[in-house]
């Protein structure tokens, strides 16, 4: 999970801090100095490490937060604005250009994910109500111009490709033309990547960017990279040029370093953050809330976005019918189970969660296979046994075990689970009966 082992290290600290009724000074040293170690541990740059402790010590050692009633809770305040400060304050949107089409240009070394990132781009943007193309421009790489043509097919993009030229600038020129004759407003231009950077790497990068003149230039770097990605960053934005950043692979950084230090290092924004394999898993980056999650805070709107994005508006209501007449049944309850799953990895989305400490979490993948198990077991069920469990006699039951692969004491337990949550939704129903109104719990 991103951040999860700086999360856990600065929340230890700050758990520190808010038990002591008062802070000194030396308090004060000691904690950062603790932040400042966890930070180095995450991969961040030293000198944005520096920095960011000096700027935090100058607010937190004043009298104004020495004397407070919580000084504690008044120094994560500070570490929280700084956070929020040090990733880039507020979200940065791609821009449009005002005559169309608005040209992307996306740069980056080999294995970052830089082919699978623009299709993604391209589901995002066709989402925003545009029209965009995807252009094949890495000639180099095997496969490359059909597993650019794979993922636009997934996200429903059409790809424009020359299949035997090996001319990345003139394929870029075509396309542009071929965008303006088909009203194409956004073109995503998909260059070839290296190993390492190199003069004939950045001498066709800056042609294309001649040719095509681009209204941004984005740079793909892999998170789990860590120093090493803001390295490239770097380089890429002394020699090209970038106007931002999509940070792949964060999910699979526990550190985190990357994310936190390219901002600072490059004064470019990061734009989009990849959180997984699936095409919905390119999000853009909201620095503050990515500062909560790290303190610990959650991050309770991208959890309400996820949701709405996720879940059937029609579907809640009739559940929400279902649940006052105590009609919800197995199905129901498998339905439901698949659009939490539609979410995310649990991990991603118990992290979201106010106070929730990540720490323990460490048996979620058991978890998420306990999931697995009951969908098994319900799935092994006849129409009938879903919509009535008080026919699953010994026989019916011993079947269903076999069917699913699970023992039968797992297939108890569940039936028991599901019956027992139907009579606390019985029993709050009974006792919100004669309200109107949406169903809710009675102490809300």
């Amino acid at each position: 999970m991103a951040f999860e082992s700086l999360s856990d290290k600065l929340q230890d600290v700050f758990k520190k801090l808010k038990s002591k009724g008062k802070l000194t000074e030396k308090d004060v040293t000691a904690a950062l100095r603790e932040v400042k170690l966890a930070l180095l541990e995450a991969d961040v740059n030293f000198k944005v490490v520096k920095s960011f402790i000096d700027k935090i010590k100058e607010r937190a050692v004043g009298q104004e937060v020495l004397e407070s009633l919580t000084p504690g809770q008044q120094v994560i305040k500070i570490v929280h604005e700084e956070l929020i400060d040090l990733m880039g304050s507020t979200q940065s949107k791609l821009t449009f250009s005002s005559m169309p089409p608005t040209v992307y240009m996306m740069v980056g070394l080999q294995g970052a994910g830089k082919t699978t990132t623009s299709g993604k781009l391209g589901g995002q943007i066709k989402k925003m109500g545009k029209k965009p193309l995807l252009v094949a421009c890495d000639v180099y790489r095997p496969a490359a111009i059909k597993q650019l043509q794979v993922v636009g097919s997934q996200v429903g993009v059409p790809v424009f490709s020359i299949e035997d030229s090996k001319q990345p600038v003139e394929i870029a020129k075509a396309a542009l033309e071929y965008a303006k004759a088909n009203h194409n407003d956004v073109v995503i231009v998909d260059t070839a990547g290296r190993l390492h950077i190199d003069e004939k790497l950045m001498n066709e990068l800056e042609e294309i960017k001649s040719a095509v003149k681009p209204q941004e230039i984005l740079l793909v770097v892999d998170a789990m990279t860590g120093q090493d990605a803001v390295n490239v960053a770097e380089s890429f934005n002394e020699k090209l040029g970038i106007d931002g950043v999509i940070l792949t692979k964060l999910d699979g950084d526990t550190r985190g370093g990357a994310a936190l230090s390219v901002r600072s290092v490059t004064q470019k924004p990061i734009k989009y953050v990849g959180l997984g394999e699936k095409l919905e898993d390119l999000q853009p980056f909201y620095p503050d809330r990515m500062a909560s999650r790290i303190l610990g805070m959650g991050d309770v709107l991208t959890l309400i976005e996820k949701a709405q994005q996720s879940f059937d508006a029609k579907k809640v209501s009739a559940l929400e019918q279902k649940f006052r007449k105590m009609e919800f049944d197995f199905d129901d309850f498998l339905e439901q189970m698949q659009q939490v799953k539609k979410m995310g990895p649990l991990n991603q989305i118990l992290g979201m969660i106010p106070g929730m400490n990540t720490q323990k979490l460490g048996d979620i993948e058991v978890d998420e296979k306990e999931i697995a198990h009951i969908e098994a077991i319900i799935k092994s069920m006849t129409k009938e046994e879903r919509k009535d469990p008080s026919i699953l006699n010994g026989s019916r039951k011993r079947r269903i075990a076999a069917g699913s692969g699970r023992d039968l004491q797992e297939v108890n337990r569940l039936i028991k689970q599901f019956e027992q949550m139907r009579k606390m939704m019985k029993q709050l129903s009974d006792m919100t009966k004669g309200k109107k109104g949406k169903f809710k719990l009675p102490f809300m």
